[in-house]
């Protein structure tokens, strides 16, 4: 393409870079109570996807890849492998020294204001602690926030629970609206575009071949290993043709991660005086734009004909375990509905609150005996907060009884 020669390490962070999907489109359009192991998986992928690919580009920028071997190779697998599974661990103990702290700071129980502020700082201190030892922070802050949901946010009383909710809910807000204003500032960076305006039929090409390789790359990763999965699965349990296909269109788009990784691998503090760089954010801003706008604009009639809205006797079905199941138990410290699912007349999950309930494998099945077991009654959770007098908890336990 005449663009200059890209380094390997180049090509490496490229392919990171284009690995960091934004399923956001199709998580909105996506019924979760008609189709819970569908959202399930297109969730589930959105929110590893883009800390892996920042962990992934991070291994890259460590390493001298001017002579690739097998043991350079070797030992950015291994570096790969360290920040992932450490960083993990890190988020994970990190989430579960919270949920013990709050779970035996009594003190903090007549203060909504004390519970709310030690539960922002100590997601905080996962952040802090991952910068401190030089790990992945987006994957440390990941797994603290899935476990502190999990135990912490059950450990407080219930209008600390009401309002960290909605708290929560405003930054990540205005955070997105934040996200979306810088990325589109981005966009319209004359610099960029400057360095690149002598050739633009050189710029359409290398957007139009990054955008084929992403939609090829993403074809060969979810066909195949939808084939495989479907290997072990009963014939009521395989993903079917339409759904491998809602699947691959739902990580065909790009966002600010990869923006953001593009400025930081081709920019030197922003600025670039070099074509080829100009070139490849350039063209990332062009495949972002589009496959958000274009591929965003076709999910909604695409699912539609693909995943064909169920009988009206099964949405009514759906529709009436869907609301309150799914918001009033993170409001309340009630048993777990285990038992109530474990009914021989409920084959299949027909909700995404039964799908994450109903322990259907073995796995699943010896982990929440473990949870019930050992972790919940240590670290708290739904079921086991302490009993404090005059909190809510109280006043509810009264009105049961």
């Amino acid at each position: 393409m005449g663009i200059g020669v890209l380094e390997i390490r180049d090509c490496l962070a490229l392919g990171a870079i284009f690995s960091a999907t934004d399923s956001v489109c199709t998580l909105q359009v996506l019924n979760q109570d008609e189709t819970p192991f569908l959202y399930s998986v297109v969730f589930g992928e959105g929110v590893v996807n883009d800390a892996t690919s920042v962990v992934l580009f991070n291994a890259i920028q460590n390493f001298d890849l001017t002579n690739i071997n097998f043991v350079t190779v070797l030992h950015l697998f291994l570096n790969f492998s360290y920040l992932f599974i450490v960083s993990t661990i890190l988020g994970v103990v990190a989430g579960l020294l919270s949920a013990y702290t709050i779970k035996k700071l009594y003190f903090g129980r007549h203060s909504t204001d004390r519970e709310i502020a030690v539960m922002i700082l100590m997601a905080y201190l996962s952040y802090m602690l991952s910068e401190l030892f030089d790990l992945s922070a987006i994957l440390t802050v990941f797994f603290c926030g899935i476990v502190m949901s999990h135990y912490t946010w059950h450990n407080v009383t219930e209008s600390s629970r009401i309002t960290t909710k909605h708290v929560f809910a405003t930054l990540s807000f205005i955070s997105e609206i934040f996200i979306f204003l810088y990325v589109g500032m981005d966009a319209l960076d004359i610099e960029k575009w400057n360095a690149v305006k002598s050739s633009p039929g050189k710029s359409v090409g290398v957007s139009s071949i990054l955008l084929g390789l992403v939609l090829l790359g993403r074809a060969a990763f979810v066909f195949p290993l939808s084939f495989l999965s479907n290997l072990k699965k009963s014939e009521s349990e395989k993903i079917n043709f339409n759904q491998q296909v809602t699947i691959w269109w739902a990580g065909l788009m790009r966002g600010a991660v990869s923006m953001a990784l593009a400025y930081k691998q081709f920019t030197l503090s922003g600025h670039t005086q070099q074509q080829e760089n100009a070139m490849m954010i350039t063209s990332t801003i062009t495949v972002v734009l589009f496959s958000t706008v274009v591929f965003g604009f076709l999910t909604k009639p695409l699912i539609r004909f693909m995943l064909p809205s169920p009988k009206p006797l099964t949405r009514m079905l759906s529709s009436d375990s869907s609301p309150k199941s799914l918001q009033n138990p993170l409001l309340g410290n009630g048993v777990d509905s285990e038992a109530d699912l474990g009914s021989p007349n409920v084959h299949r999950p027909t909700s995404l609150r039964m799908l994450l309930t109903n322990s259907t494998h073995t796995v699943h099945h010896y982990w929440r005996k473990f949870d019930d077991s050992f972790m919940r009654p240590v670290f708290g959770g739904r079921g086991f907060v302490p009993f404090v007098p005059g909190s809510p908890t109280e006043q509810s336990v009264h009105q049961l009884t």
